[in-house]
């Protein structure tokens, strides 16, 4: 995505999914998308925002989010009903959740069985299947 001149590719990219690419969004794209895949969570590109000095709000980062999101350009990753990741990855795929850390890791989607799911409640379809295989280091065995 951040091939040649950033500025003009994230502009470009805004306005493809719709959005004005206004002062605030531009920053927060640059801070997201320029990096290339990856998760986190609104507080930590708040932290990122502020260690560069880029005057924004929790508040407006969370909107951003919110915005980017619903605009197809990122993906939430809720984990444990309370914390929600943001995937700048968009792509069909899956992730391991490894424990203590919280570090999320891509699974492609493919390496996931899709075909195996419960019967449907009538007049329902499946609008997405987002799997989270948690992990933690293995016990050593004890002498």
């Amino acid at each position: 995505m951040m091939a040649g001149c950033p500025v003009h590719a994230l502009r470009a990219k805004l306005k493809e999914s719709g959005l004005r690419p206004t002062r605030q969004r531009m920053a927060l794209g640059l801070l997201l998308f320029a990096k290339g895949d990856r998760h986190l969570t609104a507080e930590k590109l708040y932290e990122e925002a502020q260690e560069l000095r880029v005057p924004v709000s929790l508040a407006t980062v969370y909107n951003g989010l919110h915005v980017f999101t619903e605009a197809g350009l990122l993906r939430e990753v809720a984990v444990d009903g309370s914390k929600v990741y943001y995937d700048t990855n968009v792509t069909d795929h899956h992730h391991f959740l490894v424990e203590g850390t919280n570090a999320l890791i891509d699974i492609p989607a493919l390496s996931i069985d899709r075909t195996v799911v419960p019967d449907l409640p009538e007049g329902m379809e499946i609008a997405a299947i987002d799997v989270v295989v948690r992990l933690r280091p293995k016990k050593q065995p004890k002498n």
